[in-house]
């Protein structure tokens, strides 16, 4: 079982008394908790959120979170790399809660992989699902991911339709705290709207979204650089839906016509 091995005794360890969700990614999507509704929205907010994520985007860290959704806590365990390579470990993340997810980006593309843990001894193996500049496709979008990475060029985008106040900050969470909103109309929204939370040297603290509670508990410097935990393998990635019951066939002899 090959893991990121920077983390295997510092953070990775904890995740063996972690508690499995035994809601599912459905679940969780369907009865989220309320993100509290953004203050009057101030430039200066705007500017200083647009400074921690270009601190954040330049960021190594290995760090371990407490994911809250569906009313079931898990461990996330997130790694950005010396060499801009980064991944994502979220237990309980894919078929309908039944199978953990890794997300991986590497020079060669962006990758999901499953994930082993006490609880699910699987060897991991993984399928490229975009390329390396490209977001994974909703089909197969465990979404936690997406809050250490993929909005950050957003939040430094001052000209991105966002609407950004400062709010108190998140019960038993560290750093400075931004309610993030959008003020476009359109379907697919810039970023996920609510409430992101930054130590002042740019580490994702907390965060607040429809579909669950993070916050971190620890973290230590990040890795020179990550690889694939497992072999590359064909097939289809993991969706999020539940896999469909087995077919169950008839057991003893055939009566006869």
């Amino acid at each position: 079982m090959r893991l990121l091995s920077a983390l295997t005794v510092v953070l990775l360890v904890g995740l063996a008394g972690c508690s499995t969700s035994d809601a599912t990614p459905e679940t969780a999507a369907g009865s989220p908790s309320p993100v509290p509704s953004a203050a009057t929205p101030a430039p200066e907010a705007r500017n200083a959120l647009a400074g921690l994520a270009a601190l954040a985007l330049d960021r190594q860290y290995a760090a371990l979170y407490t994911f809250e959704s569906g009313g079931a806590t898990r461990e996330v365990v997130a790694a950005v790399a010396k060499d801009g390579t980064w991944r994502v470990d979220i237990p309980a993340g894919a078929l309908g809660g039944t199978a953990g997810v890794t997300i991986i980006r590497l020079a060669t593309g962006l990758y999901q992989c499953t994930l082993t843990s006490p609880a699910q001894p699987v060897s991991p193996t993984c399928v490229r699902v975009a390329e390396r500049g490209d977001k994974v496709p909703r089909r197969y979008d465990p979404r936690v991911q997406r809050l250490f990475r993929q909005w950050l060029p957003v939040f430094t985008d001052r000209k991105a339709p966002l609407a950004v106040s400062l709010v108190q900050p998140l019960a038993g969470a560290q750093g400075t705290c931004y309610a993030v909103d959008s003020v476009t109309a359109a379907l697919d929204e810039p970023v996920d709207v609510g409430i992101y939370c930054y130590s002042a040297d740019g580490l994702l603290t907390a965060a607040r979204v429809d579909f669950g509670v993070l916050k971190l508990v620890r973290h230590v410097e990040g890795p020179p650089s990550l690889q694939l935990p497992g072999p590359e393998a064909g097939g289809q990635p993991m969706g999020m839906s539940s896999p469909p019951p087995p077919v169950l066939q008839p057991s003893g002899p055939t009566p006869s016509a």
